[in-house]
């Protein structure tokens, strides 16, 4: 009688117990409807709420598919929310994946957590946006290669369109990324490199819009009303554009400010064909996505690979 009255508490005991022993497991290296043996590479992207990034993701999910390994695909909610980031990578560091795939959100502050992967001998690819150098090279850090476009020349691009486009004078504005961020500083240092050999051009502002649509709207909007004579935009990604097409629209001067982006997202491309922005520079994030993976799996397959992977851009007019 008192073996019966205590039985039902006992199984309860051992099914927790046997759940406790089932989450010993890695999750990480075997994400829900993952096929087993597999290794498991994370792709850490600065936000899914960009489409720049969702294409990326489905560049990578379409490599990862063919060369046989489980992905796992994470974010922080905004770009600028770097620390969320770093913790996303610790976690997943912690959990053991076999390689990580990295869009930093801060070209100097991904160093440490690159560090620890090393540490824990986790190699590290850098996608999009590459990290300081001079910062890994201090920490001793490694990475195995970097996959992406040339920012530089895509920013030289954007500047030789608008110098075209406003036959070498007229006064151009600039929304900047995050200050500091490499991406941001290489298209500003191309454009600004491009619009420098016109005098006649002047960049009469230049302000970060964080890479966010509703910034690059309030941005813009604050520059039209200082600057009211501008006569161009670049913006350093089209979010940005097109928050700043529509504070152009509200202020009545639709296709009176020629407007050039960088990403071309397919709403870039329909701004473009309604006349609301000039063009856009493309460079293909759903090639990197897959050129991440693929790499990823030819380095745990113990195969080299180059120490930078370029995906071509082109200007969208």
């Amino acid at each position: 009688m008192k073996a019966s009255r205590f039985l039902p508490g006992l199984l309860a005991l051992g099914l927790l117990a046997g759940v406790a022993a089932c989450n010993r497991h890695d999750p990480a290296a075997a994400p829900a409807g993952a096929a087993p043996g597999r290794p498991t590479v994370a792709l850490v992207v600065k936000t899914l709420n960009n489409p720049f990034f969702i294409d990326m993701q489905k560049g990578a999910e379409a490599a990862a598919a063919k060369a046989g390994v489980n992905l796992v695909v994470q974010a922080a909610d905004r770009e600028i929310d770097v620390e969320r980031q770093m913790q996303i990578i610790e976690n997943l560091i912690e959990r053991k994946v076999s390689a990580l795939c990295i869009a930093p959100s801060g070209s100097r502050e991904i160093v440490p957590v690159i560090v620890k992967a090393n540490k824990a001998g986790i190699p590290v690819l850098i996608v999009d946006t590459r990290a300081d150098e001079k910062a890994l090279a201090a920490a001793g850090g490694k990475i195995a290669t970097f996959i992406g476009s040339d920012n530089f020349d895509g920013g030289r691009l954007a500047g030789a369109f608008v110098a075209e486009r406003l036959q070498g004078s007229g006064r151009i504005a600039v929304l900047e990324g995050i200050p500091g961020h490499e991406t941001g500083d290489a298209r500003l240092r191309g454009f600004r490199e491009a619009v420098a050999k016109f005098p006649g051009l002047k960049i009469v502002a230049s302000q970060p819009a964080n890479w966010e649509r509703d910034q690059g709207f309030n941005v813009f909007q604050n520059i039209l009303q200082s600057n009211p004579g501008v006569n161009a935009l670049f913006a350093c990604n089209d979010l940005m554009a097109l928050g700043a097409t529509e504070a152009i629209a509200a202020a009545g001067k639709t296709g009176k400010i020629l407007v050039v982006g960088f990403d071309a997202q397919p709403e870039a491309r329909e701004a473009i064909k309604q006349g609301k922005m000039a063009a856009t520079v493309a460079q293909f994030a759903s090639r990197m996505g897959g050129a991440a993976i693929e790499n990823a799996q030819k380095l745990l397959a113990g195969e080299k690979i180059p120490e930078f992977t370029p995906v071509a851009i082109e200007l969208v007019k």
